[in-house]
């Protein structure tokens, strides 16, 4: 979902990283109109403010990101019948319209050359020292990521619509800032989904990533299905997030809805998912709920406080909103939450230039293979490196 937005507010403390939650999660459950609420995200570097176990970090991070953003949205746009489109006094209209410039026209963009930060080499150094933390017994499984970036000019929501257009995401959004700064993500997971009516919780982690196209389709399924990796690094966040879900659901009222199911995205991988499902305690609002689970388990590691700790101690960078959410919370109580992953970040370093980033990670388990980690990430990479511009 997409919004026409109003007012904004903005964390860039733990202090005002509350005063948000409580702003946005407060109309929660009264009466209003689809299509209005709060749109906007949490950066993983938040999960300091909700994890104090996280401790000082460990440097300052090299772009400006806050710890939340969220704007109030009058009007909304939503995937329909296979196109963007947003109804008001104009009707429907395609995304491409609705994103141009005002004469109609496509800005554009324009990408440098994309590289690794971390490169190769220092990324299979880390997973080589994840897997020494797994063996010594800190943890089960890790997240480990490596941000590629380049350099940015044009049109961020040119960039968002060639982004969905070839992706076609489940759980896609676009967010972008008065100050410029742009989010275009086009995640494939979903985070968490509270519906009010029933006060039921869902949550699709998602583990297990093979490339496909229509001639090796049926290969990637069998190998993703025989992987014994896969289907362990899988079950361990279900564990984790049913966990999570355990600390402001009723009792006895998680459950794992489906242990693992194969989704084809569009955007040219297979993935293997979980739904783990419960029902909000009464005493317990969206707030609760976020910072009972945030951040995403299938992006930490279990156990998750020590995975966070040694993703502190292994990535030099600090990673903003990926790994974060984007989210939803609508005025009628309903709330949409992705996992940012597959999502190009654009933030200003200096007065004049524009940075795009864009994190893939793999999660490392026991058996891992560290080049097969780097060639997973690089998959994970291929709706960025296609882009014609």
């Amino acid at each position: 979902m997409l919004g026409v937005a109003g007012r904004s507010t903005t964390a860039r403390t733990d202090r005002q990283l509350d005063e948000v939650l409580t702003a946005i999660c407060e109309p929660a459950g009264k009466p209003g109109s689809f299509g209005t609420g709060w749109l906007g995200w949490i950066s993983y570097d938040a999960g300091r403010c909700i994890e104090p176990a996280l401790g000082a970090r460990r440097s300052d991070p090299d772009r400006a990101w806050p710890f939340a953003a969220f704007r109030r949205v009058d009007a909304a746009l939503w995937f329909e019948r296979g196109e963007w489109r947003i109804h008001g006094d104009e009707g429907l209209l395609p995304l491409e319209q609705l994103l141009a410039a005002e004469d109609g026209s496509d800005p554009g963009f324009r990408l440098g050359t994309i590289q690794s930060g971390t490169g190769r080499d220092g990324f299979l150094h880390q997973v080589e020292r994840a897997l020494e933390y797994i063996r010594a017994g800190d943890i089960y499984q890790v997240n480990l990521a490596h941000r590629l970036t380049c350099t940015f000019s044009g049109s961020a929501r040119s960039l968002f619509t060639e982004l969905v257009t070839a992706a076609r995401p489940w759980h896609g959004g676009f967010f972008e800032s008065e100050s410029g700064e742009a989010i275009c993500s086009v995640s494939p997971e979903l985070f968490l989904e509270f519906d009010p009516a029933t006060r039921v919780v869902s949550t699709r982690p998602m583990k297990g990533t093979r490339a496909v196209t229509g001639s090796n389709a049926a290969a990637a399924r069998h190998d993703l299905e025989a992987s014994a990796k896969d289907r362990a690094e899988l079950a361990m966040i279900v564990d984790l997030m049913r966990n999570d879900l355990g600390r402001v659901c009723e009792l006895g009222s998680v459950r794992v809805e489906n242990e693992r199911d194969f989704e084809r995205h569009d955007s040219g991988v297979l993935q293997t998912t979980a739904t783990v499902r419960g029902r909000l305690r009464q005493s317990k609002g969206l707030g609760d709920l976020l910072r009972g689970a945030f951040p995403p388990g299938s992006v930490t590691g279990a156990p998750k406080v020590r995975a966070m700790q040694i993703i502190e101690e292994l990535e030099p960078f600090s990673r903003g909103p990926y790994c974060g959410s984007m989210i939803w919370i609508g005025d009628d109580g309903r709330m949409h939450a992705n996992v940012l992953i597959r999502s190009a970040c654009i933030s200003r370093i200096g007065s004049d230039q524009q940075m795009l980033d864009y994190c893939v990670g793999a999660g490392i388990v026991s058996d891992s293979d560290p080049r097969a980690e780097w060639e997973e990430t690089m998959v994970k990479a291929g709706i960025l490196t296609r882009l014609r511009h």
